[in-house]
């Protein structure tokens, strides 16, 4: 047998076919490895799982710890109950927002509105923080404001040091007259820094300066807590298609 199979090993080189080297087996890993590696996997999987789960009890809590308290007896379920229900505080907190927000589009609720602001913008500290307050949420929350809906990079902090920020609005009142006076077409811009993105700078940067983003605010946030490690796959694809010899700059950005 062995004569026949050196026979076919000669006649295969004779012709031309090479056999395969072998490759070298890995060295196989020691045990400690292996838990250390099942460890990690199984973190990677339950801690965003926990995490989501912990913060979401957290809400519920809250808002029953606020909303529970002042509901009467008879509409309170867990009177009715032999446990407490979870939730059901936040829940009959969005149903009575809902009702103001709707008796809020009304001609009764806009008099009633009216004259609540009315009232507190009497109270001489109360009104300043009213007054920002509500502003903030009107900008922020109203559908037709474009607020944070835009991700782009400027040249911070230095020429070549690109930074990711998330587009505001453009410069508004006495800030946008001065730039106008200087021949200068501005926009608000936030800066946050990673991995916490709540906190940051204002920045008014040139409208031409600012290069948009294909990626949405949630990717972008996405992409500075995880300190870049955390790319979306439709992004990563968009860029790999992008890439080429020929590629332009983008447009400035319009708001």
């Amino acid at each position: 047998m062995e004569t026949m199979g050196a026979l076919i090993s000669d006649c295969r080189l004779a012709n031309g076919v090479h056999q395969p080297e072998m490759t070298e087996k890995l060295p196989r890993l020691s045990i400690a490895t292996r838990i250390r590696n099942n460890f990690l996997a199984g973190i990677i999987i339950c801690a965003p799982i926990a995490i989501t789960l912990w913060l979401t009890w957290s809400v519920v809590r809250w808002a029953d710890s606020w909303v529970k308290p002042y509901l009467p007896a008879r509409y309170d379920p867990d009177n009715y109950l032999n446990f407490a229900v979870p939730g059901s505080g936040l829940l009959i907190g969005l149903i009575i927002i809902t009702i103001i927000g709707f008796l809020g589009k009304n001609l009764i609720g806009q008099s009633i509105v009216q004259f609540s602001e009315s009232m507190v913008r009497r109270v001489p500290l109360v009104r300043v923080i009213y007054k920002s307050v509500k502003q903030i949420f009107e900008t922020v929350l109203k559908e037709r404001s474009n607020s944070f809906k835009k991700v782009g990079l400027i040249e911070y902090p230095s020429a070549g040091l690109w930074s990711m920020v998330f587009i505001a609005t453009d410069a508004k009142g006495e800030i946008a007259s001065k730039f106008n006076a200087m021949g200068h077409d501005m926009v608000c811009v936030f800066l946050p820094p990673t991995p916490v993105p709540t906190a940051g700078f204002l920045i008014f940067v040139p409208r031409e300066k600012i290069v948009p983003l294909d990626m949405t605010p949630e990717d972008g946030a996405k992409l500075l807590i995880s300190g870049g490690l955390v790319t979306p796959d439709e992004l990563a694809a968009k860029i790999s298609k992008s890439k080429g010899p020929n590629k332009q700059l983008p447009e400035p950005i319009e708001l």
